[in-house]
């Protein structure tokens, strides 16, 4: 018997109905007779989306290598070619033709090695053919499991696919992975990625500032770090590591949550130039005045409907020198940042290479529209778990630094954020080296034969 889905308009009393939209037929897709029990083995789509990190790669060789552990229940893994946009156009990276010895090298490789995108899927009611389309494909691929890799629109996305599946006729298990170095989604103790731009910044902040203490006297007074963060300031906070002991810098960090008040920030930098002779100063991208406008906003939007922001460094050092007149530097972080897996945390990469071996784990357990979470243990000696959060719980919430990780004068980290960050940014993880340079994998990404008519999104 063939197989396949109807698609229902609101105020339809059977299934057997054909919608204003018509019928999908999944059986076409696949043009092969299947019958409505699920086969032994079904292929494992993967895919990456949103801003990379330095250590997506291995949440996906934890998928790759743990679902080749169960060739009874797992054909191929297949990854989308740049993110959910690859499965909609039907663009299927063949991993079964990458060696062991590649797919292990994803583990210490930045970047995302099957290509990412910043495209999220519109609701169901808005644009119902590309969840369609997903459908299509996955019948035409005999796919069973659908991971998606990234952050709080990534889970959403999952979370809908799941529940589509379900009405379309095509049961798909989905398991959201975690992956944000903003550190924002909820109820994950942290988020994979997070801790080895933690880590980065606190290095880079100790170094420059070891720079700018030693030229104070006759130039640069002023140093101004910008790192990642639209309305988190986790990264920025991270910064805070650099300083041992009070007075050490950064003196000033700048954080989305506390609004950006002009007049005492001018008076912090004056005070700590005249008692220390310098002053680093680590700001969010997502620093805002108390309207909510972004200290830096450009105008225009991205591709998930956020605000485009601009250089907040160099606006926040310009302000310094029309003020006070001090010479400065500014240093953007930007793709640094989350690129440099020269310096990532061991404790980042092997939670990003558990939660991807959890995904696999978890939908073989017949568990769906769930994600595999971080659960801390305790703080010293630093111990974790892995969790699970349904979907639902995590799609498009963000969660912001705590007032109880904020100074009271919120220029600073307190104690308590110090406990929390510490853990994470423990541990090197330097990938092998090759001529003077990190030996990084550049895969052979083979796509499948495509069957299915073309798409465009």
């Amino acid at each position: 018997m063939q197989a396949s889905a109807v698609v229902r308009c609101k105020g339809e009393d059977s299934p057997n109905q054909l919608s204003a939209q018509g019928t999908l037929i999944v059986a076409k897709a696949s043009k092969t007779k299947q019958t409505s029990s699920r086969p032994k083995r079904q292929n494992l789509v993967y895919a990456q989306s949103g801003g990379v990190t330095s250590v997506i790669n291995a949440s996906a060789c934890g998928v790759v290598e743990t679902a080749r552990q169960h060739k009874d229940r797992i054909g191929k893994v297949l990854a989308g070619r740049n993110g959910i946009l690859g499965v909609l156009k039907e663009e299927l990276i063949d991993t079964s033709k990458e060696s062991a010895r590649d797919i292990a090298k994803l583990r210490q490789t930045p970047s995302g090695a099957f290509g990412s995108c910043r495209y999220k899927l519109k609701s169901v009611e808005e644009n119902r053919r590309e969840y369609e389309r997903l459908i299509e494909v996955f019948a035409a691929h005999n796919v069973g499991y659908f991971l998606y890799n990234g952050g709080g629109d990534s889970q959403d996305t999952a979370h809908k696919v799941s529940q589509l599946g379900k009405s379309l006729g095509y049961p798909i298990t989905c398991i959201g992975i975690p992956k944000t170095v903003d550190n924002d989604l909820p109820v994950t103790d942290t988020c994979p990625g997070f801790g080895s731009v933690a880590k980065y910044v606190a290095v880079a902040t100790r170094e420059a500032a070891l720079d700018v203490a030693s030229m104070c006297e006759t130039s640069t007074k002023v140093f101004v770090l910008e790192v990642m963060g639209r309305h988190a300031g986790w990264i920025a906070a991270a910064g805070g590591l650099a300083g041992e002991k009070a007075g050490d810098p950064p003196h000033i960090i700048l954080l989305p949550e506390v609004p950006f008040d002009k007049k005492r920030f001018l008076a912090k930098v004056k005070e700590t130039v005249d008692n220390v002779g310098y002053c680093v100063v680590v700001v969010s991208e997502g620093a805002a005045y108390p309207d909510g406008t972004f200290v830096a906003e450009a105008g225009g939007k991205d591709a998930f409907g956020h605000a485009q922001l601009g250089g907040v460094a160099p606006t926040i050092a310009n302000m310094v020198k029309d003020a006070l007149g001090y010479k400065y530097h500014w240093a953007v972080a930007d793709y640094l940042q989350r690129a440099a897996r020269h310096i990532a945390s061991n404790t980042d990469v092997e939670q990003a290479y558990a939660v991807g071996r959890a995904a696999v784990q978890f939908a073989l357990a017949g568990k769906n529209a769930v994600m595999p979470t971080i659960v801390r243990k305790s703080d010293k000696p630093y111990r974790w778990t892995i969790g699970e959060v349904p979907l639902s719980r995590v799609a498009n919430v963000e969660r912001k630094m705590p007032k109880s990780y904020i100074r009271k004068d919120g220029f600073g980290i307190t104690a308590q954020a110090r406990r929390y960050l510490e853990p994470l940014i423990g541990g090197e993880a330097y990938p092998t080296y090759r001529g003077g340079l990190p030996d990084y994998v550049a895969l052979k990404n083979v796509l499948l034969p495509k069957k299915l008519d073309a798409f465009e999104p």
